[in-house]
């Protein structure tokens, strides 16, 4: 029976599996093709400024223990266009030096404020025109549709329905990977349109596999304004990264300790902003000192040394590592199942985001239905909630014990 049993696992983790061609978004995570959670741990490089840095400033980025790299490309609105051809090697040298690549058009930044700015349609337009080489990439490339697509005072409407086209447009030519938005109000959202209606955008999406990005810059310099934002957004059980963000912006203070902290608690992906290569007024966001991969800035060593900084939570994608014949099976460690619902059998075990789950008894259960969580550190803020096995957690005897 028990050879029965591994076998119809087997047969049935390849047969989900293989519906999932590279990332995908489930139940406010995101997962490898193969069915790993993957934690975001990058690092942002202008690569369509610098077109000749690139493949030193990859072998830096990887140096550093990154799994990710966010990539600056053009669709010829702005700057000099990215082509074909161009966006092949970035992908195939990502690919070599075992980092994630997030390509992102940049001609978008400000739309609606800044005159120059390129649309979401432009951006869609561009993608578009890349799917032949995107196409099989799944596992290794995500789409950022646009770099902070809208200035200050959004409209509300235009962010949600420009986001929706793009993205249907997308899909209808075929491309299934993982897309990531970006908020508006140049990218830090202070006005909450991408928080109050991401949903509707991740709800238009034909393979539900969107991600969102919110720029951690002057907005977010204080633990509050940075734990407020993520721990409301995240609560909608939408998938939230913070794509930029850096110690000090133009002069102005930014709690990167709290961000990544929170990130880090809360099993988000952060990007730092940027490599190298920013101009003199905000030349302190340079990760090293003039290209030199062997010096770090202030921020940069804050980054990818300090608490919570990359060196000390990254891992690699495992796509990298095994493939598509790994799962978490292997690491003695399995999540506990959303609900006794998943396993059909009564034994304990059921099946969930493509591998095998705990199903809890229900005295392990919190009264509101979240799992209690294993042990008080997980809740780091003390409210209550933690974050274990991807999902949230009640403290035991605590206000949130109800």
């Amino acid at each position: 029976m028990k050879f029965i049993r591994k076998l119809f696992t087997l047969l049935l983790f390849l047969s989900v599996s293989s519906a999932h061609a590279g990332f995908y978004v489930s139940n406010g995570v995101l997962y490898e093709g193969n069915g790993n959670s993957f934690k975001i741990r990058g690092i942002n490089h202008a690569h369509t400024w610098y077109t000749d840095k690139l493949d030193e400033a990859l072998s830096g980025i990887a140096a550093t223990g990154a799994n990710t790299v966010r990539v600056v490309l053009s669709n010829g609105y702005r700057w000099t266009k990215n082509d074909v051809s161009d966006v092949t090697n970035i992908i195939n040298l990502a690919k070599a030096k075992k980092l994630i690549a997030i390509l992102e058009v940049h001609d978008t930044t400000g739309y609606g404020e800044e005159s120059s700015a390129a649309s979401l349609d432009s951006a869609a337009d561009y993608w578009i025109e890349l799917k032949n080489e995107l196409t099989g990439q799944e596992d290794y490339v995500i789409i950022n549709l646009g770099n902070e697509p809208f200035g200050n005072n959004t409209d509300a409407t235009a962010w949600v329905n420009d986001h929706i086209s793009a993205i249907q447009r997308l899909r209808n030519a075929g491309i299934n990977h993982t897309i990531m938005v970006d908020a508006p109000n140049w990218g830090q959202d202070w006005q909450g349109v991408m928080l109050n209606n991401a949903q509707s955008v991740f709800n238009s999406d034909s393979k539900m596999n969107t991600i969102f990005s919110v720029h951690m810059y002057e907005v977010y310099n204080s633990y509050s304004s940075v734990n407020d934002y993520v721990t409301s957004f995240t609560n909608k059980g939408l998938v939230l990264v913070i794509g930029e963000f850096a110690s000090t912006h133009k002069g102005s203070d930014v709690d990167e300790g709290s961000i990544m902290e929170r990130s880090e608690t809360l099993g988000l992906g952060y990007i730092g902003w940027s490599w190298s290569g920013n101009d003199t007024t905000t030349s302190d966001l340079d990760i090293v000192n003039n290209w030199d991969n062997n010096s770090y800035s202030t921020w940069g060593n804050v980054l990818i040394n300090g608490q919570n900084g990359i060196k000390s939570t990254s891992t690699s994608a495992t796509v990298f590592t095994c493939g598509n014949d790994c799962n978490d099976d292997n690491s003695g460690e399995y999540p506990i199942c959303s609900s006794s619902a998943v396993d059909s059998d009564g034994d304990g075990w059921g099946w969930e985001n493509n591998q095998s789950c705990i199903v809890q008894d229900s005295s392990e259960t919190a009264p509101n239905g979240y799992p209690y969580c294993s042990q008080a550190s997980s809740d780091p803020d003390g409210d209550g909630w933690g974050w274990e096995n991807n999902a949230s957690c009640v403290v035991k005897g605590s206000s949130a014990d109800s």
